[in-house]
């Protein structure tokens, strides 16, 4: 059973609106074109109507302006989907604003009819705004339930074990934080949901809440994150024969970190570049399977350097050391 809601957001704009962002990111691309063409098609009675003198310099700023809009709107209508030439509209409308401003200090406009424009464009750069808010929100979590943008990271491997074994291994969500460096925790809710918690940048975590897509056994996981998630994301791991026996294991991730490709990009410069993060969880994979536990060496245990050398008498072993000691005493006899 199913209900409708009608929600408003904190400025008593309907939700409703947005419903399908797109259709109202078209209707803005077609009236930027709209008003670009006013523009340069007749400056002088736009300028009248705006409430600024019909001069050269006012002439020529509208002409430019009608040229920003038709460009503006003919990539607006080339990737309705986009966010970024609906941020690219609402950098224009503050120019205007910028202008309009200018426009109601002079002495010779007529501020009424400059305070109407100023009034309507405000109105437009909060409609484009919005527009491009849900956009983006689409990019990150779609109405499909899949990241739309972010980051696509692919990678294989090769292990001695049989489909069938490594398969249930990684069926079991639960024991993927044992090789899965930045999971702390998988919970299994039910047959096809789980929750997730992972560390992030700055000693933070994320938590989403995650649904199985598509099982088939000894071949195919893929999941994806439910609406809500910290951060969109979506896998699928395939078990393949390899050559020569074994199994195949190839993973596949689209997510969207926290902050975007910005804290993407500032990640990798700290060591944690996704598709080796992906690597790195891969080898602790191989090794759980085949070895029963991570392989860890000293620098991971102990920090600093560890030069190869042989040890001090004082960190001999006691029993060692006491045979050591009866043959000393021995060659002295």
């Amino acid at each position: 059973m199913t209900t409708a809601t009608h929600r408003t957001d904190p400025g008593g704009t309907s939700q409703g609106l947005f419903e399908d962002p797109e259709r109202v990111a078209r209707g803005l691309g077609w009236f930027s074109i709209g008003l670009g063409l006013a523009e340069l098609g007749a400056p002088r009675g736009l300028a009248r109507m705006i409430g600024v003198n019909d001069d050269d310099d006012n002439r020529n700023t509208l002409f430019a302006l009608g040229l920003r809009e038709i460009a503006s709107g003919v990539a607006v209508l080339a990737r309705p989907r986009s966010a970024l030439p609906m941020w690219n509209r609402v950098g224009g409308d503050i120019m205007d604003l910028a202008l309009l401003g200018r426009a109601l200090r002079a002495d010779s406009s007529e501020r009424n009819r400059v305070a109407a424009a100023t009034a309507a464009v405000i109105g437009v750069t909060v409609l484009d705004a919005l527009t491009a808010q849900k956009l983006h929100a689409g990019t990150r979590d779609g109405a499909d339930g899949k990241p739309h943008g972010g980051i696509h990271v692919t990678r294989a491997i090769t292990l001695t074990r049989p489909r069938e074994e490594v398969y249930w291994f990684w069926h079991d969500f639960e024991n993927l934080p044992r090789f899965m460096e930045h999971l702390e925790s998988v919970r299994v809710l039910d047959q096809n949901r789980s929750h997730w918690t992972a560390r992030a940048p700055a000693g933070t975590t994320v938590e989403w809440d995650a649904e199985i897509t598509d099982d088939r056994p000894n071949e195919l996981i893929a999941w994806r994150s439910l609406p809500g998630a910290d951060v969109s994301n979506m896998g699928s791991v395939r078990f393949l024969d390899a050559p020569g026996g074994g199994t195949e294991v190839r993973v596949e991730l689209r997510y969207d970190p926290p902050g975007g490709k910005m804290a993407a990009a500032i990640a990798k410069l700290f060591g944690e570049e996704p598709s080796l993060q992906l690597s790195s969880d891969l080898r602790r994979f191989k090794q759980v399977m085949e070895l029963g536990e991570v392989v860890r060496s000293d620098a991971t245990v102990t920090h600093g350097p560890h030069p190869a050398r042989p040890p001090e008498l004082d960190e001999i072993p006691d029993a060692p050391r006491a045979i050591e000691q009866e043959a000393l005493e021995g060659a002295i006899r």
